[in-house]
This record gives C-alpha cells, sequence and structure tokens, in this order.
C-alpha cells in the first residue's frame, strides 16, 4: 500500500522531539491556551513573516472568526471560489453573509481576479482567496481590486503552509491569513487546529477576543463569543514540528519535480502555478478526462490516490439555496470531474514514485 500521505513515517521520524513535547505538557497539567499556545503563536508568527498570531480550535474556526473580526456579518456578500473545501464557504454562511462565487483560473485551479470585479456589488464586503493545493492565488491582482473597492482580503491558506506569493508568505497578504493544522496538512496537529496571522493589532485582538467566549476577565465577557481555542497539546506537537516544516516542504518540492519527469508524455495535465508562486505541494494534482477509471486502477495496485473534490462547493445540497445550477462555473465543474491527487508526502521514496508513475502510464496506455 502506498497512502496519498503517510503520517506514520513522519511521526517515527521525529518520534523522541513529539514524545517530549506531549510529556511536557502532560506534566503541567496547562491543557487550554497558556505557555505552549503562546510560545507557539509567537513562532508560527516569525515563520509566517507576520507582527500576529492567533491559534484557535479549525481552520474552519480560523475563517470564521477572522471573516467577523474584519466586520463581516449580516447583509453582506463575500466573493470567493467554487473549488474549494466546504470550510471556506461554511464560514462565510455562518457570519450571516452570503458567499458570492466566481470561476476559477483552469491551468492553476484558483481563483480567477479577472472574474472579481464584475462580481462586486453594494453589498460586497471581502474577497476570500483560496490557496489551493499548496499553491497562491494571484494576490497582486486581488490586493488591488480589493484597494480599489475598499474590501477586506481574509486568505483561506489552509493547504499552503510555508508558500509564497513573489516572495512573501502567503497568509500576510491580505488583512488577515487563516491556516488549518488538520494532520494531513503539511504542518498538521495530532487533532484539530488553526490559526490567523495578521499583520492589524485589531483584527488579533478581536480574534483573541472572539476565540475564548468574548472574555476579558475570567467571567467578564464584553462580548459573545466562542469556544474555539487551540489546545496547548496540540500546539506542542505543531511546535515541535514547525522546526523540520521547510526541509519537508523541500522534499515535497523535489518529489513533485521527479513526478513531473516521470509523467512526461503522458495524456493528463501536470500541476501548473502562476510564475509568482513558490509551491509548497500539499497536494500533487493532476488532471485526467477519465479520472474514474484511473482512479480505480490505482486503488487495484494498492495506491491511494484521492480527489480533491468531486462536487464543486456551489453544487453541494447544503448550498442549494443559492439557487446555482450546473453550468454556473465550467471551469470549477470539469476540474471537479478531472482532478485526481497523487500520494506525495516528504518520505515519499523514489521506488513509490516510480511505482506510482507506472500505474498511472500503463493506466494511460503509455509505454
Amino acid at each position: 500500500m502506498i497512502p496519498l500521505v503517510d503520517l506514520q513515517a513522519q511521526y517515527r521520524s521525529i518520534k523522541a522531539e513529539i514524545d517530549a513535547a506531549v510529556q511536557r505538557v502532560l506534566e503541567s497539567c496547562a491543557f487550554i491556551l497558556g505557555d505552549e499556545v503562546e510560545r507557539f503563536e509567537r513562532a508560527f508568527a516569525a515563520y509566517c513573516e507576520a507582527q500576529h498570531a492567533v491559534g484557535v480550535g479549525s481552520g474552519t474556526a480560523a475563517l470564521h472568526l477572522a471573516l467577523l473580526a474584519c466586520g463581516v456579518g449580516a447583509g453582506d456578500e463575500v466573493i470567493t471560489t467554487p473549488h474549494t473545501f466546504i470550510a471556506t464557504v461554511e464560514a462565510i454562511v455562518r457570519t450571516g453573509a452570503t458567499p458570492v462565487f466566481v470561476d476559477i483560473n483552469p491551468a492553476t485551479y484558483q481563483i480567477d481576479p479577472a472574474l472579481i470585479a464584475p462580481a462586486i456589488t453594494a453589498r460586497t464586503k471581502a474577497i476570500v482567496p483560496v490557496h489551493l493545493y499548496g499553491g497562491a492565488a494571484d494576490m497582486d491582482r486581488i490586493r488591488a481590486i480589493a484597494a480599489e473597492a475598499q474590501l477586506k482580503v481574509i486568505e483561506d491558506a489552509a493547504q499552503a503552509h510555508g508558500a509564497r506569493w513573489r516572495g512573501r508568505r502567503v497568509g500576510t497578504l491580505g488583512d488577515a491569513g487563516c491556516f488549518s493544522f488538520y494532520p494531513g496538512k503539511n504542518l498538521g496537529a495530532y487533532g484539530d487546529g488553526g490559526m490567523v496571522v495578521t499583520n492589524d493589532p485589531a483584527v488579533a485582538a478581536r480574534v483573541r477576543l472572539l476565540r475564548d467566549h468574548g472574555r476579558r476577565g475570567k467571567y467578564e465577557h464584553d462580548t459573545l463569543g466562542f469556544g474555539e481555542r487551540l489546545d496547548a497539546l496540540q500546539a506542542a506537537v505543531l511546535g515541535a514540528k514547525l522546526a523540520h516544516l521547510d526541509d519537508w516542504i523541500a522534499r515535497r518540492q523535489r518529489a513533485a519535480a521527479r513526478y513531473c519527469a516521470l509523467l512526461a508524455g503522458c495524456p493528463l495535465v501536470l500541476p501548473q502555478d502562476d510564475g509568482g508562486c513558490d509551491s509548497v505541494y500539499h497536494l500533487f494534482v493532476v488532471r485526467v478526462a477519465q479520472r474514474d477509471r484511473l482512479l480505480q486502477q490505482l486503488h487495484a495496485a494498492a495506491i491511494g490516490a484521492g480527489v480533491h473534490y468531486p462536487i464543486p462547493t456551489h453544487r453541494q445540497p447544503a448550498l442549494r439555496h443559492l439557487g446555482h445550477r450546473s453550468g454556473s462555473f465550467p471551469h470549477a465543474e470539469q476540474a471537479a470531474n478531472e482532478v485526481l491527487s497523487l500520494p506525495l508526502f516528504p518520505e515519499i521514496s523514489e521506488e513509490q514514485l516510480v511505482q506510482v508513475s507506472a500505474v498511472v502510464r500503463r493506466g494511460l496506455d503509455v509505454g
């Protein structure tokens, strides 16, 4: 079996560091916020080259609280992409705002900036670009559009820890950036967790208030908030892992380059990024017309390929009330029918890369 991601291999490689971090928290019995969380917040802010980082309970919570902290609420509209995990849209809806979709650039799968300005109305409050698959949206054009229309920009960087757009870390290019530490992410916890990074002290202060029930003192609550705090155990695990992240990214990039060489000449579309993007390859996504047939062949060969995401967000049953029909966003819909994620993780071996590529080539009738 070649898994899509091998968390056991990662744990074995840093077992001593992880075990020591967990033991430190168990001995302290300080499980909610506290020194471990503050230490990791400072380290992650420095890594992202941001002034502030606020740990929260999940990537979804990061998006939700960041939107609220940026003033998004009932009656507003928020522009985003339909080619993303539902949490992006779920967070917008939970503020009381309405998600407004624009289609993707079919080459990069990122939101198409050329379609954003025509979607802006008097009710538009913010743009949520998603840095999908470890790449980056075109933040130069998005920021320019937002500045002209006086809109907030909240980056969904849940899949893009460490990625750069024209030399700058994603997550720091808008009013706030939101990260997920779901276990399978490039920087993953051993449970759930998330982070909001920002250079705006008012946004950071608001997220800190909202994550902890609007609490100023132990029993003094300035506003109604949420129970969305990052656990100390997860912060300790993430702090231990953070020191390895750049090495893991470099290994992902080498593996992606090797895939591209091994799959050259195949009738499929290999990953493409805009010239300004330095992808961290959270996923290695190819595109093929007969995706489902190839996926079955990979699974039959015990290769854990996957699909991210087979149902465009605007076609999800939970969002039927938005009224979108098939064909509303053709590039996103075509991508949903054709994208295929091949196994990729820092510990993947040359033998595994060759084996996966050989099955793909056979499945596509390429010698």
